[in-house]
């Protein structure tokens, strides 16, 4: 390669990344602001709830969808697009009058984000061959760990000095950056044998995960059997059987199901959703709790937050390197347990704690999350045969993303839900609305709560939360460890030689 074409490729890879950084940076800015947002532009905490779950919904559902639009449209057209949307909507956010109209930015943006994403894998995977290859994408995946790493601390210092709006103004110049950088040098590329959009799958997959995603954020405030959150739960039931039939059916297959016959992929799935719990939630419901419970501001936030996902810097290159030795599968498992030490240590802490008693645990959260999350990407192309791996890769980020969404949202429902009964036990009295207020008190919105509800002291709906909150930390420790055994019993045999050979190259 000629030093002008390096330098083209690495601009171009410049450009990816910060496409990378961006994406992670809008997903924890957002979680952060919430608290501000809602201070400033009032909503239901349904409608707060629904800032993150927008943007996830819509960019976990459609990456493979954008992936087969860049394979017949071209990448470099399609990463254009999406980044230029992307900058779009994050400018326009800056300026949104509602919180409704902000939830409809960010769903939008998260379609930009799904095909900024897609196209410029499918792009930078066509500007380097073998082991620049391999690095190009490590160095891919470390970016968006330093968004999820850096992304609380950089947002809680630009609420404190300019206010939630300059958030989604900070991500509308990385945008437009991205673009400045990789534009002009990236090639167009297309797949010659490209048949189209599976329309139906997309159609009935996007609408499973919408039904779902609403219905289960719907359901502590409207009530699990109201005919509202029973009708989207069975919709959304209807429309994955209808989904499995036609990606049965059809001949390219937005998700090739054949593949989940394969034992080690169905374990490679699940090292995604086992992180959502023990890691992802965390990075959207802790901001919460600091800022709106425990009174913290957002740089203070910002900072504990750090403690949580540092680890992902280091963590994931030296789980790398282990696996030379030690099988991922059995690293990924060992990492899962790790983590639900320090999710039940988290639990433990007294209500006072402060300093390095929270640090601690959360440090602990965060190394063992680490260990799964450098191995999976490797691991997702490893467990299928060649030929297979675009498919398998397509799939296994779909069910990353799209997972953190329902992980958000399940999540979000259990602590409201827990919150609401043991705000039911505390009051001599039914109270009109309880469902509502504990829906404020589990988003952090502990001074609106209080002044639906008077009658309550503040000091009950501080231990409403903080009591609901340990009991989510046992929930998402056992939801941890289940996901650890099912990885030891799917992954933690001897690697084969195709996987031996990716884990070291994910170490150079």
């Amino acid at each position: 390669m000629s030093t002008a074409n390096s330098r083209g490729s690495l601009m171009i890879l410049a450009s990816i990344c910060l496409a990378a950084l961006v994406l992670p940076m809008s997903f924890t800015g957002g979680a952060v602001a919430r608290p501000a947002i809602g201070h400033e532009l009032g909503g239901s905490a349904v409608q707060l709830t629904w800032i993150t779950n927008a943007f996830m919904l819509t960019f976990g559902s459609l990456l493979m969808a954008a992936g087969a639009l860049a394979d017949q449209y071209g990448r470099k057209r399609l990463f254009c697009i999406g980044t230029a949307l992307f900058t779009l909507t994050s400018f326009a956010q800056g300026f949104a009058p509602s919180v409704l109209s902000l939830d409809l930015l960010r769903a939008l943006q998260g379609v930009a984000g799904a095909a900024a994403l897609a196209s410029g894998s499918a792009a930078l995977a066509q500007e380097f061959e073998g082991h620049a290859q391999t690095r190009a994408f490590s160095m891919l995946g470390t970016t968006f760990g330093i968004g999820l790493a850096f992304g609380p601390l950089v947002s809680g210092l630009l609420i404190e000095s300019l206010g939630w709006r300059s958030i989604f103004f900070a991500t509308a110049a990385l945008g437009a950056l991205s673009m400045i950088f990789g534009l002009p040098r990236m090639r167009e590329t297309r797949d010659p044998n490209a048949t189209g959009l599976d329309w139906p799958g997309t159609l009935t997959f996007t609408g499973t995960l919408a039904c779902f995603t609403f219905g289960v954020i719907q359901g502590p405030e409207s009530g699990w059997d109201s005919p509202l959150v029973v009708g989207l739960l069975l919709a959304s039931a209807a429309l994955l059987v209808a989904f499995i039939k036609v990606e049965n059916r059809v001949a390219r297959p937005m998700l090739d199901l054949s593949l989940f016959r394969i034992p080690r992929f169905v374990g490679v799935q699940l090292l995604p959703i086992g992180t959502c719990y023990c890691y992802i939630v965390l990075v959207v419901i802790l901001p919460l709790r600091f800022i709106g419970v425990e009174g913290m501001s957002e740089i203070e936030a910002g900072w504990m937050l750090l403690a949580l996902s540092a680890p992902m810097l280091v963590v994931p290159i030296l789980a790398a390197t282990l696996a030379r030795w030690i099988s991922p599968g059995l690293l990924s498992g060992l990492g899962f347990v790790i983590a639900a030490v320090g999710l039940q240590w988290f639990s433990r802490l007294d209500s006072a704690a402060s300093g390095t008693e929270v640090i601690l645990p959360m440090l602990l959260i965060g190394v063992g999350a680490g260990l799964p999350w450098g191995l999976m990407d490797g691991l997702a192309i490893s467990v299928v045969p060649k030929e297979r791996a675009g498919m398998a890769t397509g799939i296994f980020n779909t069910a990353r993303v799209a997972g953190e969404g329902v992980a958000l949202a399940i999540v979000s429902a259990i602590l409201a839900s827990l919150t609401q009964a043991y705000l039911l036990d505390a009051v001599d009295s039914e109270i009109a609305g309880l469902a509502g207020v504990a829906q404020q008190v589990a988003a952090g919105e502990l001074v609106r709560a209080a002044t639906l509800v008077p009658e309550i002291p503040r000091a009950i709906l501080v231990a409403s939360y903080l009591e609901s909150f340990d009991v989510l930390l046992h929930i998402l420790t056992g939801i941890t460890l289940l996901s650890a055994l099912a990885v030891f019993g799917f992954l933690s045999r001897p690697a084969p030689e195709s996987e031996a050979s990716v884990s070291l190259d994910l170490s150079r």
